[in-house]
């Protein structure tokens, strides 16, 4: 094993070594003795944006297929086995990665790294039909659930196809579509794994209650036999110009609770000052209930029920700053869009006041180091700065870059960025029952608004 840890970097007192085994595995450890427990993440550097037309979803439909057993553990051993011991576990798909993570007592460490050990040098060996059409089924069902029978439910999906144009590695999103799922083959899935799951194109993370020196010894001996593969082709360009240069809208009639206006804008890539500017200026617009909007269109005008603003970072292609307002009775989205707009503009002009920047950098301050406070959490972050930037230590330094951004700067990117001809919106226009009572409300407002000047003429 070559050892190429970086000069340590602080946040707090936390430090992080970096290590490389001869077949590429990049190994971070972070040694915390305040629980005896112990997170192993493992993160894979593959996700939607490495998948081709007419296949998409495969990122994603492995990362189930890595539950179904491997040469030493048989069906659901995996999720017994650490549940057994007394440990938690999952993983998850995006359009830049797919990770696998347990948090275990610190005395069943080994367990953990072996059986992610296991599932990477022999999940071939267990990979039938039968396993694929059943998680096929599953990953189906998940998009029944999750997209298409829950209200806005493809809000998420329609808006990145809006944003990202055809083509796009990004253009889709991870769940992929019905047809493509169908389409895949058994071959399909071996000749994905045998590209991606390879200890080159991984990173993984061990923090927690450790003895530096076994952990590196078991990682040696579960995953140094592991051959090396470097077949991995590069993923597409994502780069887009900064403004889109118009806005792409979409009207959808669904049977939804109320009237809603979604929309996306591109904003600065992750990883890069101008990124942490556009995370401050939707934290001051729209993160919480002290936020611009939600003073604005929930307190004030009353016309929405929830307004917020969020943001998508993403490394390989433009960030996405994303806008969601549920409308109030028979408020018109018309309405709310001006009074969003109107908002918008002032905050390019005028940028944040001191009192708003404190509290922005205080808020995204706490989020990130809640994070770096648990095991599991300070893993995951570890292995996505490893993977998507070159370098685990700026994990531990990015609450400070977060505190060094100014004032001008988040005003800048917003007047860059977060302008009309910068968005795709969706105008969403409840049907059926829902219809019928935004009318009634329409019409409650319109009553209203005839006694409110009636009362002002006598």
């Amino acid at each position: 094993m070559g050892h190429t840890a970086s000069p340590e970097a602080h946040s707090s007192g936390l430090t992080a070594t970096e290590h490389r085994l001869a077949n590429g595995l990049r190994v971070v450890l972070s040694e915390d003795h305040l629980t005896p427990v112990a997170a192993v993440c493992l993160w894979y550097d593959v996700g939607s944006r490495h998948e081709v037309k007419g296949r998409t979803g495969l990122a994603h439909l492995f990362e189930h297929l890595m539950f179904q057993g491997s040469a030493s553990v048989k069906g659901n051993g995996h999720f017994e086995l650490v549940q057994g011991a007394g440990g938690s576990l999952n993983g998850t798909t995006s359009f830049e990665r797919t990770n696998y993570f347990e948090t275990m007592p610190a005395h069943q460490l080994e367990l953990a790294l072996w059986l992610e050990a296991d599932r990477m040098g022999s999940l071939l060996t267990a990979l039938d039909q039968e396993s694929l059409d059943n998680q096929r089924d599953v990953v189906k069902n998940e998009r029944r659930q999750r997209y298409d029978n829950v209200p806005y439910g493809t809000a998420f999906e329609r808006l990145t196809a809006l944003a990202y144009p055809d083509g796009h590695p990004y253009h889709h999103t991870p769940i992929g579509s019905m047809a493509d799922l169908d389409a895949a083959s058994l071959e399909d899935a071996q000749a994905f794994f045998r590209t991606y799951y390879a200890p080159g194109n991984a990173v993984l993370a061990v923090v927690g209650d450790i003895d530096p020196q076994q952990t590196l010894a078991w990682v040696e001996k579960y995953f140094g036999s592991i051959p090396a593969h470097d077949g991995k082709p590069e993923p597409r360009d994502g780069s887009l110009p900064d403004v889109m240069g118009g806005q792409l809208r979409e009207v959808v009639e669904e049977d939804v609770p109320s009237r809603a206006l979604m929309a996306a804008y591109r904003l600065p890539e992750d990883g890069t000052r101008a990124g942490d500017a556009a995370d401050l200026a939707l934290t001051v617009l729209g993160g919480g209930e002290s936020s611009r909007l939600h003073n604005r269109l929930v307190r004030r005008d009353r016309t929405a029920v929830t307004a917020g603003f969020g943001l998508l970072r993403l490394a390989g292609a433009p960030s996405l700053g994303w806008l969601d307002v549920k409308a109030s009775g028979g408020a018109e989205l018309s309405a709310i869009e001006a009074a969003v707009d109107e908002e918008l503009a002032r905050f390019a002009a005028e940028g944040p006041t001191p009192e708003e920047m404190e509290r922005a950098q205080a808020q995204l301050e706490r989020e990130w180091l809640d994070r770096l406070a648990t095991v599991g959490g300070r893993a995951d972050e570890l292995c996505r700065f490893a993977v998507l930037f070159g370098d685990p230590q700026k994990a531990l330094t990015a609450v400070q870059r977060v505190l060094e951004v100014t004032p001008e700067e988040v005003r800048a990117v917003a007047e860059a960025r977060l302008r009309p001809d910068n968005r795709a919106v969706l105008l969403y226009e409840p049907t059926g029952k829902a219809a019928q009572e935004a009318a009634e409300g329409a019409d409650a407002q319109d009553a209203d608004a005839d006694a409110d000047q009636e009362e002002g003429e006598l």
